[in-house]
């Protein structure tokens, strides 16, 4: 169980640079994908691997069409750890960044139900730039691997991202994965040309995004849940600035975090890659 080799191409860096993300070929083979829809399986049963972490825990939302995310799947799954920690993917995002080294900044198992075609925003994923939740992350240059676990297009919930919005800089108040309302965020985040393009991905594909580049999902109109495992990657050098907003990775760093500490405690932010 792995993730399938690939070297990024001249092409596939052009492409991610100009449009804020780029659209892998099948990284994960079928037996791997199997296993991997098992594991959400396993964990929304809060049935964990190994001895470590017994407190962590999670509750299902009350709305049974809402979305369901859990961070740091790797921590109480065997296969989502094999995944997300996989040497091949730290070495394609060191090729999109023009990063020396990668390690993981954490990962998210993401559940979005079926519908079976009633029109709901109950599962919406409001646009949002994944560094507007990231602000004491020392550098912006960071990238989110969107792995599909079943072909995935706007049918089903599938992801749109805003073509070269990666060039607008951290934009304030882009915190916002949980509104749900597209149309309201829209209007706040467009003031620049808006060109939004749907992520069409094969089951065991996946999107690369950079941490600045706005991206959003609707509802899932199908009657199976779209399933996705999603690996957040950064630099290996990276280290904690302070700024207002904080993340609860800073409590990976100890009781008492300082500024200029790096993120580099292997037991949280295990290394992927890094170049000989």
């Amino acid at each position: 169980m792995g993730v399938i080799p690939y070297d990024v191409t001249e092409e596939d860096k052009r492409r991610f640079d100009e449009d804020g993300y780029w659209i892998s070929p099948k990284l994960l083979d079928d037996d791997t994908i199997r296993r991997l829809r098992e594991a959400h399986e396993r964990v929304w049963s809060k049935k964990h691997d190994g001895h470590g972490l017994p407190f962590y825990d999670y509750s299902l939302p009350e709305n049974p069409l809402a979305l369901r995310k859990l961070d740091n799947g790797w921590w109480i799954n065997d296969e989502i750890r094999a995944v997300v920690t996989d040497r091949e993917l730290g070495k394609m995002a060191s090729e999109l960044l023009d990063e020396a080294a990668i390690r993981l900044w954490h990962d998210q198992v993401i559940y979005k139900p079926g519908t079976s075609g009633q029109e709901t925003k109950a599962g919406n994923v409001g646009w949002h730039q994944d560094y507007g939740y990231w602000r004491v992350s020392s550098t912006t240059n960071m990238v989110t691997v969107w792995i599909a676990l079943q072909d995935t297009d706007l049918s089903n919930g599938g992801m749109m991202t805003i073509l070269g919005s990666h060039k607008w800089g951290a934009v304030e108040g882009s915190d916002t994965f949980f509104e749900q309302d597209m149309g309201k965020l829209k209007a706040k985040f467009a003031t620049r040309d808006w060109v939004e393009e749907p992520c069409i991905l094969k089951a065991g594909q996946a999107s690369f995004h950079h941490a600045l580049t706005f991206h959003g999902s609707g509802t899932n109109y199908s009657s199976e849940p779209r399933l996705s495992v999603v690996a957040h990657l950064m630099p290996g050098d990276t280290h904690f600035r302070d700024v207002r907003q904080k993340h609860d990775n800073l409590r990976l760093l100890g009781g008492r975090p300082v500024p200029g500490m790096r993120f580099d405690r292997d037991e949280y932010f295990p290394l992927l890659y890094a170049k000989e």
